[in-house]
This record gives C-alpha cells, structure tokens and sequence, in this order.
C-alpha cells in the first residue's frame, strides 16, 4: 500500500507523530511532505488552471512531486495542527492550487478509488473546524473514504502528552488503520459522493467553462461511464 502524507508544518509535533503512527500500523511506502518547506507559493488567483489547463499554473512545474505522489497513493493523508481554529496557512495554500480538481471541475478519476485522512491536534480545541478545512477538498477531490482524527493533547509538545491521551491516540489510530486495510482495494465511494457527482454531470452537459465540459466528454461521465464502481 503506498501512503502519502502532506504535513502542514515543518517541524514533527503532535500531529506528525499522529500521523507517523497511523502510518506505521497501516504499513507500506510512505512519502512524506513538508510544508512551507516542499512547496510555499500561494495561489495567484490567475485561473488558468480553470479556464485552459493546470499546466500553465506558475506554480505547475514545483507542484509536480506532490500531484505525483497524491496520484499515486492508496491513501492520502493531511495532517495539520490547529492555527486559530483552522489549518495552517501552509497547508491552505496547497490545496488552494488543486481547486481545479474538485468535481464541479476536473476531478482526476483515480481519487474515487482512494483512502483519506484527515488530522488535527491541539492543546485545546478546533480540531473540528481545522478536519474540514482539509475534509472539504478530499470530498470535492472525490476520495472513496474519509476518515477523520482529532486529539486535544492538553500539551505544547509532544513529550508533554500524557499516558491517557497517547493511549486514545493508540486506539483510535489502531482503529482507523484496519478499516483502512481493510477497505484497501475496493473502496465504494459515499452516496454523498455519487448524488454530488452526478449533480456536476448535468451540469456538465450544458456547462459554462468549455475546458472543463471537453474533459467530462472525453471522459464519457457525461453520459453512462462513472470514475466509480
């Protein structure tokens, strides 16, 4: 199974190690991303991406590693911690670059077929609002199955974290990595998931960006053919 993890920060607090640790009991490749350090630019809201291609994207080129790696992994997994209640800018900044990919768009047909998680840590709250953050573009990417890990660590630092709180950690991230494992292979996407991509196909068919109905007719989900089973 080939893991890819995208971490919001650079530096392996709570979260990296959540994630570490989910990654280690699911076993496989694991390739691993760090941000700002891997890729910094923010979206410059030039929308070529939407009206011609994602190729001419400024950004394209650096870009690269990571579009090859989230395509080619079994799971995908976002981990950021808790800034103000949200992700991290960082981490933002990344997933604004793939908006081109959502399903009102271009959605690349491998992602149906995918794990993904989600995971936020924080001495106190908004694990909630900081999931959906990174929840909302795995949806729209079409990513089969979702889950979802946030742990309110009491603690600035991973050292600091109590023996309960590591042993919730154990458990749900034990928890988590079997169903992935087991899912593994034959994801069924949610039916959320079919009702909104089935909404974008009619859509589709008259459409209002010609880039985007070329890609839907050359896929034939404008007609019978699905990027599902």
């Amino acid at each position: 199974m080939k893991i890819t993890i995208i971490h919001g920060q650079s530096h392996k607090g709570s979260t990296y190690h959540v994630a570490k640790i989910l990654s280690e009991k699911i076993g496989g490749e694991v390739t691993e991303f760090f941000l700002p350090k891997d890729f910094s630019s923010f979206c410059v809201g030039c929308i070529r991406c939407f009206g011609e291609s994602e190729t001419l994207c400024p950004h394209y080129e650096s870009l690269k590693p990571i579009t090859k790696a989230l395509d080619e992994a079994d799971v995908i997994i976002l981990a950021s911690p808790v800034y103000v209640y949200h992700a991290t800018g960082a981490m933002k900044a990344l997933l604004d670059h793939y908006g081109y990919r959502w399903m009102v768009h271009r959605p690349e047909e491998k992602m149906f077929q995918k794990q993904g998680v989600c995971i936020s840590t924080a001495a106190g709250a908004g694990m909630k609002s900081t999931n959906k953050d990174m929840k909302d573009s795995l949806f729209f990417w079409g990513i089969g199955k979702i889950y979802q890990i946030g742990v309110a660590i009491a603690a600035v630092s991973w050292e600091n974290v109590n023996e309960k709180k590591r042993k919730k950690i154990e458990k749900e991230t034990t928890k988590i990595a079997n169903k992935i494992k087991k899912r593994n292979g034959r994801v069924r996407v949610s039916l959320k998931t079919k009702m909104f991509f089935n909404i974008m196909r009619m859509i589709q068919k008259s459409g209002w960006n010609e880039t985007d109905v070329r890609y839907w007719k050359e896929k034939g989900w404008d007609q019978k053919k699905r990027p599902y089973k």
